[in-house]
């Protein structure tokens, strides 16, 4: 039944993207994120549904009179140097599965560049964001139930054959919509729909913790102090996180606690101390090449040229760490242009606070934005520990703000023009 029901929507979209190409972009964020598909166990398993989707919106955008452009800025010109050197250090890549890889990375930034082409108001953009935490926040949700109703006494993991199945990966996923989420309460009128969000919002933290994800915890931590120190009322709000803390705290098995402490002391953790070999083979990896290793650049016999302890690697290990995982797979100069597409996307957010602060046709931009900042703060941080540097919902985030910049011009001339 769930391959007929995940078969009937896909194709019930279709006439629609060919009418509204942006309906395309909302509907490859719910295939990409949710992946529906994967929970059908019959033949929509491995039916080529987003392939569907992404012929659907081509057609769509050559034939729509819509107007179509990509919003150019620094942060634009800076994520297109980023892609023309993956490019190039993909043909030197050392792995075979590097093309396999990069296919697939570049129909994910394909579409992320069609999202900033095609979600120009704040209609569309709310739409993103509700497919966007939806499609997570149901594995959150899902994940916080199963973590009460077990005690914590067991993992919560992703949907098989994803960007999130690991737990790891679900949970630093979670922690980085909730801030959406908010925004998305913030929005709403009706006072049982806010209590809902504040109830998916508190499963959705109870699935995190749920997780055992360490770097995911500490992402948590970061996220709430900022957010504290943001706070008008910081008394208030810092009994009121603490009670909370307690009170999810206190039905945790002692497992949990024993796996957090290995925070601290890293040092008997067989798995953090696999993540500072990794990371050190990438800087002798960068160091050689300057071109990295390319896409793909894990396995054994590479591991074991440039680990300086190789007889501690096996042939699944990866950097797990966005900056290190860049940095082998793309050398210093792509880990130079990640990272400044992180710097320029946070000062992106600034500018486009303070623009928007003295505009209140643009408030909910603003308070946006301020969210948007905690997200990327989380992916910042929480980033560190996973291999999440090709996953849509950074790039997501980058083109928000691409969007939310261009609105603000958009505005700004539309004024102009009344006003003369």
């Amino acid at each position: 039944m769930r391959d007929y029901i995940v078969t009937a929507i896909v194709f019930g979209l279709l006439p629609f993207i060919l009418k509204k190409p942006h309906v395309g972009i909302l509907a490859w964020s719910w295939l990409s994120y949710m992946n529906p598909h994967r929970l059908a166990w019959g033949f929509a398993y491995s039916f080529p549904f987003a392939l569907i989707v992404a012929i659907t919106t081509l057609i769509s955008i050559l034939f729509s009179k819509e107007r179509k452009r990509i919003p150019m800025s620094g942060l634009t010109v800076l994520w297109i140097l980023f892609l023309v050197w993956m490019s190039i250090t993909t043909l030197f890549a050392l792995s075979n599965y590097a093309p396999i890889q990069y296919e697939k990375v570049m129909k994910i930034q394909l579409f992320a560049f069609l999202t900033i082409m095609l979600i120009n108001s704040k209609e569309k953009l709310n739409a993103l964001i509700w497919v966007i935490v939806l499609s997570i926040g149901y594995y959150g949700i899902k994940g916080g139930i199963f973590t009460i109703r077990t005690l914590g006494n067991f993992r919560v993991w992703g949907p098989p054959g994803t960007f999130i199945s690991d737990n790891n990966e679900l949970a630093l996923s979670t922690v980085m919509i909730m801030p959406l989420l908010y925004y998305l309460m913030q929005q709403a009128s009706k006072l049982w729909v806010k209590m809902g969000m504040i109830g998916c919002m508190i499963l959705m933290a109870a699935s995190v913790i749920g997780s055992y994800s360490r770097g995911s915890f500490l992402a948590v931590g970061v996220m709430g102090i900022y957010l504290w120190w943001k706070t008008p009322n910081k008394i208030v709000s810092g009994i009121t996180v603490i009670m909370l803390a307690v009170l999810v705290f206190s039905f945790m098995p002692a497992k949990w606690f024993e796996r957090m402490d290995t925070i601290v002391n890293y040092e008997d953790d067989g798995s953090a101390m696999g993540r500072l070999d990794a990371w050190e083979m990438t800087i002798n990896l960068a160091n050689d090449r300057i071109t990295g290793g390319g896409l793909s650049a894990w396995g054994r016999t590479l591991n074991r040229m440039y680990s300086d302890n190789p007889d501690s690697w096996d042939s699944n290990r990866s950097a797990h760490s966005i900056y290190f995982g860049v940095l082998g797979e793309h050398g210093w100069i792509g880990l130079l242009l990640f990272v400044s597409i992180l710097i320029v996307a946070w000062r992106t957010a600034r500018w486009i606070i303070r623009e928007a602060k003295d505009i209140p046709d643009l408030k909910w931009l603003l308070d946006l934005t301020k969210l948007i900042q905690v997200s990327l703060l989380v992916y910042l941080v929480g980033g560190s520990f996973y291999s999440l540097a090709y996953f849509d919902l950074p790039w997501h985030i980058v083109s928000m703000l691409i969007i939310g910049k261009m609105l603000i011009k958009k505005h700004k001339e539309e004024s102009t023009q009344v006003t003369t």
